[in-house]
């Protein structure tokens, strides 16, 4: 399986447990790794047999910036479901970052990692 990558995909969400978190929000960085098999679209130059990896970015912006949820498990598993709601995504890695979550000791980062694949 090839990989298309996009790595620090960010946007200002308003997801988060706390009230402040829900009022204020705070930036989400995304990477994803698609598991995509690319030789049909290299050998004809075909963008329609690949992943658009443009709409892709607007897509997970879209997720960070919507509909606000408590978890960041919930924040990956949508921006997941939309990946592999291409048909060229056969598997996607998401990582959601939370640089300014809500933590009272010092900290570099909170992330969350899931692996999806089509059934």
């Amino acid at each position: 399986m090839d990989r298309v990558t996009l790595r620090g995909l960010r946007a200002h969400g308003y997801h988060g447990v706390f009230e402040r978190e829900r009022v204020e929000g705070q930036t989400f960085v995304v990477d994803l790794e698609l598991g995509v098999d690319t030789r049909s679209a290299a050998e004809s130059d075909d963008l329609t047999l690949t992943v658009h990896y443009g709409v892709v970015a607007e897509e997970v912006v879209a997720v960070l910036a919507g509909e606000p949820v408590d978890l960041i498990e919930t924040v990956a598993q949508r921006i997941a479901d939309r990946c592999l709601a291409h048909r060229a995504v056969r598997e996607v890695e998401v990582v959601v970052h939370k640089p300014q979550a809500p933590i009272t000791v010092p900290f570099d980062d909170v992330t969350i990692t899931i692996k999806r694949s089509r059934a």
